[in-house]
């Protein structure tokens, strides 16, 4: 029988991913206040996520998201 051994770091870094896709950002950023990460591990995380964004494509996934947001609140 194999078992296969997790990277921390990769395991960190797909787990923010799926609450970044599925949580506002706001309440993701409250999460990990509260998780209490390490400020190392922030940066870290923080440069491998948004290594290949600009601060134009990062504001077209944020009015993306508003704009989904706001449709769904008038359905």
């Amino acid at each position: 029988m194999k078992i296969k051994v997790i990277n921390e770091q990769e395991n960190l870094q797909e787990v923010m991913e799926v609450l970044l896709i599925h949580l506002e950002p706001s309440k993701v950023m409250k999460f990990w206040a509260a998780c209490k990460l390490s400020e190392a591990d922030y940066l870290e995380l923080k440069k491998q996520l948004f290594a290949q964004e600009t601060v134009a494509s990062l504001y077209a996934k944020i009015k993306e998201y508003e704009d989904g947001d706001s449709q769904q609140s008038s359905e």
